[in-house]
């Protein structure tokens, strides 16, 4: 409370009073300012950072990385039975765009393998946003590789909707691997733009090895979508297959695979032959090495699901390594054949 003494001093001094509530208010102002400025400020700087041509290595890294992730998530819900976890598309039932609780948790998975669909897109646009605000010269050869991956999204997504509106068709789910595997392919292609590794003089014949090792690694992925419509995990229990022999077709899958893994082996071994020194540090002594090392687990993988019935878990780890297969068949070509260089590479 004010005293009688504080009172009679307001009342004699006024516009003291007065002068000393408008200075408070002109601090109060000034630092309100400093504060929406320095906000400002903050979120200018996180702009700027997340559209710097600075984080074109990380997008590219992420676009790849996303790529085989979504064949993961795919692969999960066909394993778990939720293909048709949402029955209709674009919605998720005939009234929600969004899983309901009468779906349980077959609709979960499916609808959180759609939303992934939209961080797929946002990578996608960042991508391509960067390499355009990158410079001229140190862009070249990447707005393609950026704008197809967006493109090939998009695609990817409305193959997907026809797989459930075809009552998961195993040839349109199928069709729809091998669309990520394109994808999977060209997210590697702008990687390997982005990062740019040296060349260094190898053998000969490994280079003429690699575009075999391309097609055959291609043949072996194809039949292997065949086996996998004929096989017991159809993404829902009520889904037909494509009424092939599994076994059969297991050893067709197998044909191409030990072959594109024996020209693999051929091409390394050629490879560390013809370099005298700095192996670890050579972009196709790394890409073959990496890709004979998967194949190899691959195929093992592929041998022991085959005498086990083909468990999920294990059809799951090898969609996993198909995808990844996929991603360095695609880095050996380029290892070996491509002459591309980022001039000004950072």
């Amino acid at each position: 409370m004010l005293t009688s003494t504080t009172r009679l001093q307001a009342a004699e001094f006024p516009h003291e009073n007065h002068a000393k509530l408008v200075v408070s208010s002109k601090f109060t102002n000034i630092a309100l300012a400093r504060r929406d400025r320095e906000m400002s400020g903050s979120y200018m700087t996180l702009i700027r950072a997340i559209f710097s041509p600075e984080r074109l290595k990380v997008y590219a890294i992420a676009s790849l990385a996303s790529q085989i992730m979504i064949v993961v998530t795919g692969g999960l819900v066909r394993l778990t039975g939720s293909g048709l976890g949402c029955p209709t598309w674009p919605r998720c039932t005939e009234d929600s765009f969004v899983t309901v609780p009468e779906m349980g948790w077959h609709g979960i998975i499916e609808f959180g393998n759609r939303l992934l669909t939209f961080v797929l897109v946002i990578i996608a646009l960042l991508t391509f946003i960067v390499v355009r605000r990158t410079s001229k010269s140190l862009r070249f050869g990447l707005t393609w590789p950026a704008l197809l991956l967006g493109l090939g999204i998009i695609a990817q997504a409305l193959l997907g909707g026809l797989t459930v509106l075809t009552g998961l068709n195993s040839w349109v789910v199928g069709a729809h691997f091998l669309l990520s595997g394109v994808l999977i392919s060209i997210a590697a292609v702008l990687t390997w733009r982005v990062y740019s590794p040296e060349h260094s003089p190898i053998s000969y014949w490994a280079v003429n090895l690699s575009w075999p090792i391309f097609v055959v690694g291609w043949a072996a992925v194809v039949v292997g979508v065949v086996v996998t419509g004929a096989g017991p995990h159809a993404g829902d229990a009520a889904t037909p297959r494509n009424g092939f022999d599994l076994e059969v077709w297991q050893h067709y899958h197998s044909y191409p695979a030990y072959l594109m893994t024996l020209l693999i082996a051929v091409a390394f071994f050629l490879t560390a032959a013809s370099l005298q020194s700095s192996r670890l540090s050579n972009p196709a002594y790394i890409s073959l090495g990496s890709l004979l090392l998967v194949s190899v687990m691959q195929a093992i993988l592929g041998v022991v699901q085959s005498n086990l019935g083909v468990p999920a878990l294990m059809a799951g780890a090898h969609m996993f390594g198909a995808a990844v297969i996929i991603a360095f068949l695609t880095f050996q070509l380029l290892a070996l054949r491509s002459r591309y260089q980022r001039f000004g590479r950072n």
